[in-house]
């Protein structure tokens, strides 16, 4: 395969704002002057620690370590390898890339392929939505209230009756059989290849995006002996447990509201976009689960109870089982999870079909909290106007009130949990209290059994650095210089790059950095991957760090006072030399007159520092 021009791949990189592209999966907050922070998208966390510097292209998890530009973060997130990433952020930004020898651009490969397929796919079915065999799908779609504008909107379209309409048109656009199997666009049988969606309407799956990676379809006709609702497989790129539809379209505003709503189908989903809830998804083909919440809580930045998770669910036995599911799961949210339920068990879809969109929009504000919800289903099994009924209740429900994250929130719930048993608080608040220690219990036991000895931290990080003055100065420094170097008065940088420092691991960085050629773009970058271990680590967070400014200006005035301080320092190690040497010498000897002489002079160089 030829080669990208090197000089190529680090122009699409100097053009790529790798903000956009990470916040395109993880809700990126201000941190500090030219630094962006989310929750790391390669490890679960409570609380944000993976930092992007848009200015240098860089990233990097101060919790699980993780670093690197565009292009790496590309090649983890979606398993493409770097010619890929390359290409990928080259057609993002308009630009033409050259290849080595003067090659032409290589045929896309791999996962590549399959995104192909799948766009293509998406563009063929939209096409045959407008067919006269549509005709069943188009109605389908009006009589649930949506007109072609929504159906543009969401990308629906229609598989066409027949074994190989997809297959044909696909391979006449050079897609291969073993291609389009991978996508899980045709299905393998005895007698071959055949289109696996047929007579269906089709909504189009995208990640978050915005690339296609399958397709759900729903039956139409009668002769159909296929489930109501059919799913791509899983393939490379579409793993159901990870995949929410409408994500792409929604995380904008679940991004800026902290908020989202789950519901349970496409039509469902469309409705609440179409009413104004544009927050809301839907899992695809699986039950709601701990992978969904991973995906959105990097979405939603969603590091604080501030938040809102809103579950629509029916009040049939489906709808109610679903809801303990969600429950079992509702830890792992910070933000606060409510359920609604619509009147007379309405989905979203026929509740605006019926009622109309305001009534959508009323559904999502007429929530009941999650806890509510859950203990008002676990009681529901008993009889409470006997005393065994309302004892088998209460040991029912108060594992409930005892596993609420937030203690403002539990003295509520002891008393709603009283009010609905019609018992009196303090035999609740013992209850609760009970079934908080045997968790707690439970919870020791399970930590015992799982612990493992912990690893032994090899890598550098800054918490690892000692607190002393010169350490203090030395770190600010190298976050200065990686950070702040272009804008840091050129003689005065290049004196200080110049200088040892005195702890072992912040001197490994410098002197990866002062090796490292300036004049090239991406230089501190390339001095951070220079880095020799187990000191890289260190440096990927010298580089990512809050800068302690509030402005930009008032950054680089720190960078340049911390430059002029490391020489300033020299200056003062080497004056007290000096000092002990004239003591040692006569003081009307040439070597004394000499001492003196340099005394003066960096006396005069640390006052020009010090002006400046």
């Amino acid at each position: 395969m030829a080669r990208i021009r090197q000089a190529d791949v680090d122009e699409v990189k100097a053009r790529v704002n790798i903000a956009d592209v990470i916040g395109e999966r993880v809700a990126l907050k201000p941190a500090g002057v030219g630094s962006m922070k989310g929750l790391c998208p390669f490890h679960d966390e409570r609380s944000p620690s993976f930092n992007v510097r848009p200015q240098v292209g860089y990233y990097h998890c101060f919790g699980c370590g993780e670093s690197g530009d565009v292009y790496s973060f590309l090649r983890a997130m979606d398993h493409v390898s770097f010619t890929e990433a390359v290409e990928r952020m080259a057609a993002r930004v308009g630009y033409t890339l050259h290849y080595e020898d003067g090659g032409a651009a290589p045929e896309t490969t791999g996962r590549s392929r399959l995104y192909a397929a799948n766009a293509a796919a998406a563009e063929f079915f939209r096409a045959q939505l407008m067919s006269p065999e549509a005709e069943t799908g188009r109605r389908f779609l009006g009589d649930r209230g949506f007109d072609a504008g929504a159906a543009a909107h969401f990308g629906v379209g229609y598989a066409p009756k027949g074994w190989s309409n997809l297959l044909d048109h696909l391979s006449a656009q050079k897609f291969s059989r073993d291609e389009l199997v991978q996508a899980g666009l045709v299905s393998q049988g005895q007698r071959g290849v055949y289109d696996r969606f047929r007579g269906r309407l089709v909504w189009p799956i995208r990640d978050v995006t915005g690339q296609v990676i399958g397709f759900g379809a729903r039956k139409l006709f009668d002769d159909d002996q296929g489930p109501k609702y059919l799913n791509t497989p899983e393939t490379p790129i579409y793993k159901k447990a990870q995949v929410l539809y409408g994500l792409d379209l929604a995380k904008r505003d679940i991004s800026r509201s902290h908020r989202v709503v789950v519901v349970e189908g496409y039509t469902d989903v469309m409705a609440c976009h179409l009413a104004g809830v544009t927050t809301a998804i839907a899992s695809c083909g699986t039950a709601f689960g701990s992978d969904h919440i991973t995906v959105l809580r990097r979405v939603m930045g969603d590091d604080s109870s501030s938040g809102e998770v809103v579950f629509t669910f029916d009040p049939d036995a489906a709808g109610q089982k679903a809801a303990l599911r969600a429950f079992a799961d509702e830890k792992r949210f910070a933000a606060q999870t409510y359920v609604a339920v619509a009147p007379e068990g309405l989905d979203p879809c026929d509740l605006r079909l019926q009622r109309g969109d305001g009534a959508v929009r009323a559904l999502m504000e007429n929530k009941n909290p999650m806890f509510e919800f859950v203990i008002d289903q676990r009681l529901k099994d008993f009889d409470l106007g006997s005393v065994e009924g309302r004892a088998g209740a209460l040991r029912a429900a108060a594992p409930i009130v005892a596993d609420i994250r937030d203690p403002s929130l539990r003295p509520g719930y002891v008393r709603v949990l009283a009010r609905r048993l019609g018992l009196d608080m303090p035999e609740v608040q013992a209850a609760v209290e009970r079934a908080a220690r045997g968790a707690d219990r439970a919870e020791q036991r399970e930590n015992a059994r799982v612990a493992e000895p912990a690893p032994i931290a090899i890598s550098v990080t800054m918490a690892s650095l000692p607190n002393t003055r010169d350490v203090a100065l030395e770190r600010g420094a190298m976050m200065a210089f990686l950070q702040y170097g272009h804008r840091i008065d050129p003689d005065v940088f290049l004196r200080a790059l110049q200088l040892p420092f005195g702890h072992p691991a912040l001197e490994a960085v410098r002197s990866s950095l002062a090796s490292t050629d300036l004049s090239q773009p991406g230089w501190a970058v390339a001095a951070v991957e220079a880095v020799r271990e187990p000191f890289r680590s260190l440096a990927a967070e010298l580089l990512t760090a809050e800068f302690p400014a509030r402005t930009e200006e008032g950054a680089v005035a720190s960078a340049n006072d911390l430059a002029r301080g490391l020489l300033v320092r020299e200056l003062q190690r080497e004056k007290d030399e000096l000092l002990r040497g004239i003591q040692r010498v006569p003081a009307d000897s040439e070597e004394g007159r000499r001492l003196r002489l340099r005394l003066r002079e960096l006396d005069a160089d640390r006052q020009r520092l010090i002006a400046s």
